[in-house]
């Protein structure tokens, strides 16, 4: 039997400032230094943390037998991102009676409606981009997204609200990799939300509003856990905000996918002229190339060997998103945009995991991955063939000390018109 070997380290007492400076590149860095796809560091406050990247790597990370989530999310992600005690920070049959919930609501005539809001959301804000002087496309989308969100989501948003709970929906996102006063408005906006929607769940169990069977208002309001019960309240709203937060951070991607077709314009020239199969690519390249998610974290479950380097029980595992979608071994000419290359994509779950890896059913990759697949496919539409703009001087770096990070300028058009 192999004797394990040690793990690379690097050196120090901690290097979560590091972390903060590197972003994104913490850890895809080191991997070039070490010349290895796993290694150790040490992270908040000092703790005994590994570090990997690569198919193989996520391959053995979703390993539910290997991996748990309990104990791995920061306190500080929790009252931002996902809510305190939610479905991402749990494990075994409580995670898959959860999960069988948020999958339920993901059949293909709940997504068809959801495509028929979301045009409908679009053609309303086509409307008001016609008389707008200059559109900022990442606070236009995720007020459109917002709308989408809650609609499909049965959770009733008067017009004077829209642009408090488009922000505070996405303050949550924006805090999960911040410190100081993002941090801080990701906080506050998540208790404004949670005590939002708990007040509508609480409403929905009086009797006082009816949502539609299917809709995540109605199914989390009365969902009940192995033992029985009903949520309380609360975590009802919890659970139903990681329903409508993933789709209003598809502005992300919206913006990443305008930017993409003003720096490669032969994309949009075959954008325009597809026949339905160039767009799934350009999403799924738009995801893969562009900085959206720099890593996710679990513990390990029970003691084991991975490529001779022994997994104690306890430690914090982080596996590098964008590293594994920039991986060279993986993806030909990575730091090329190149929609092509899924073309003949094998559908693997652990080399492309923008969204997270593993299977649906049962692991902890994002339930909503086919939604912002089909929501950017319609978004790419509307820039491609239902208007035309102008895209002024603007600042297109993308720092990627930010996470998440965006385009500094925020994707700025002008001159909007409808097409002929």
């Amino acid at each position: 039997m192999p004797q394990s070997r040690q793990i690379p380290k690097e050196t120090g007492m901690d290097h979560s400032v590091a972390l903060m400076s590197e972003g994104y590149l913490f850890i895809p860095n080191r991997c070039r230094r070490f010349q290895s796809d796993i290694f150790e560091t040490r992270l908040l406050g000092g703790q005994k943390v590994i570090c990997m990247s690569g198919a193989e790597a996520a391959e053995i990370f979703y390993d539910n037998q290997k991996f748990q989530r309990k104990g791995a999310t920061p306190k500080a992600v929790q009252k931002t991102l996902f809510g305190v005690n939610a479905i991402q920070s749990m494990d075994g049959e409580r995670h898959k009676h959860r999960k069988q919930l948020f999958m339920s609501l993901m059949t293909p005539d709940r997504i068809h409606a959801l495509q028929n809001i979301a045009e409908e959301q679009w053609e309303y804000a086509i409307k008001e981009w016609l008389t707008m002087p200059e559109v900022n496309l990442f606070e236009e989308a995720r007020q459109i997204m917002c709308r989408t969100a809650c609609q499909w989501s049965g959770v009733p948003l008067r017009a004077n609200e829209l642009k408090q709970r488009s922000s505070d929906l996405a303050a949550m996102v924006d805090a999960f990799g911040a410190a100081g006063p993002r941090h801080f408005r990701g906080r506050q906006a998540r208790k404004r939300s949670e005590r939002w929607i708990k007040g509508i769940v609480e409403e929905v169990r009086a009797g006082v509003r009816e949502p539609a069977e299917g809709t995540a208002l109605y199914e989390f309001s009365w969902y009940r856990d192995l033992d029985g019960n009903l949520l309380d309240s609360h975590m009802a709203g919890v659970e139903i905000l990681n329903i409508l937060r993933p789709i209003v951070a598809i502005a992300y991607f919206i913006v990443f996918g305008a930017m993409a077709l003003h720096s490669y314009p032969d994309t949009k020239d075959k954008l325009v002229e597809d026949d339905g199969t160039y767009h799934k690519m350009f999403v799924q390249e738009v995801r893969r190339f562009y900085p959206f998610a720099p890593f996710t974290g679990a513990r390990v479950k029970n003691d084991f060997t991975w490529r001779n380097h022994q997994f104690t029980k306890g430690t914090l595992v982080l596996l590098d998103i964008y590293g594994t979608n920039h991986h060279n071994e993986i993806w030909d000419q990575p730091n090329r945009f190149m929609p092509e290359r899924f073309k003949d994509w094998n559908g693997s779950p652990f080399n492309f995991i923008p969204q997270g890896g593993g299977e649906f059913e049962i692991g902890h990759r994002c339930a909503g991955e086919w939604v912002t697949i089909d929501l950017m496919q319609i978004s790419m539409e509307v820039l491609t063939q239902k208007i035309e703009y102008q895209v002024p001087p603007q600042d297109f770096s993308i720092p990627m000390d930010r996470m998440p990070t965006i385009p500094m300028s925020r994707m700025l058009l002008t001159d909007v018109e409808r097409k002929v």
